[in-house]
């Protein structure tokens, strides 16, 4: 599997560099931190970005990256954390970014893509932006947890969501304890 993963600058940047830390080895991760994101890091925990042969880093403002373009296949793309900046760009085709150029050559060639939106309470141009998205076959899929698995612990908790994002891109996992 071939999967994009875009860092965005809402709070919760930590818990996209978690996500592409459990992915499994067998998957090419193509990762881009927009400036925001990296700022937003700074404020939250500071912690390093995950390094494995499998991830390749590229900057938000390299818009000739390979991910740019549809004939590069990819199979699927996570916004996580997806700012309402990011949302509203891709709700109304602004490519003026890496991540947002990727979303849009996703959208056209009709592959999987998952927003994260990390907001609350949503506002009406919000809901309207993620509706528009998902009329169009993007799934929105907001960090929200599921108290059936039981979760003790921020981390219980962390694994649940990134374990929910990993079911919708048919990831392999044992993040939590599911429904019996």
């Amino acid at each position: 599997m071939k999967l994009i993963v875009a860092i965005t600058g809402a709070s919760g940047v930590s818990l996209g560099l978690k996500f592409i830390s459990l992915l499994p080895k067998d998957i090419s991760v193509y990762t881009v931190i927009s400036n925001s994101a990296k700022k937003a890091l700074e404020f939250e925990q500071n912690i390093p970005m995950p390094s494995n042969e499998n991830i390749l880093y590229y900057d938000d403002s390299s818009i000739e990256a390979c991910i740019s373009s549809g004939s590069f296949q990819t199979d699927a793309m996570i916004i996580l954390p997806c700012s309402m900046n990011t949302l509203a760009k891709c709700s109304v085709g602004i490519s003026d970014t890496l991540i947002t150029r990727a979303f849009s050559v996703m959208l056209k060639e009709k592959r999987q893509i998952i927003l994260a939106p990390r907001e609350m309470p949503f506002n009406t141009i919000h809901l309207e932006n993620m509706t528009k998205l998902s009329s169009m076959g993007v799934t929105i899929a907001p960090p929200m947890l599921g108290y059936y698995s039981k979760q003790q612990s921020l981390e219980d908790m962390e694994n649940f969501i990134i374990g929910k994002w990993f079911d919708t891109l048919k990831i392999k996992h044992n993040l939590y304890k599911r429904w019996e």
